[in-house]
C-alpha cells in the first residue's frame, strides 16, 4: 500500500516538473501560476521524503 501511495506521489512530482517547465518555456511565464506549482511540488517532495 504504501509502495503505492509514494509511486502516485513521485508520479505527480513528475507531472508538476513538467508544468513547471512548460510555463517556464512560455514567451511570458506567470509568474503567479510558476510559484504555485513550486510550492506544490515542494510539498508532494517532502510529503515523500517523511514516508
Amino acid at each position: 500500500m504504501q509502495h503505492a501511495h509514494i509511486s502516485a506521489l513521485e508520479n505527480k512530482h513528475a507531472g508538476l516538473d513538467a508544468r513547471i517547465s512548460e510555463e517556464v518555456h512560455r514567451p511570458l511565464p506567470d509568474m503567479a501560476v510558476l510559484s504555485r506549482l513550486k510550492k506544490e511540488k515542494l510539498r508532494i517532495k517532502e510529503a515523500i521524503q517523511g514516508l
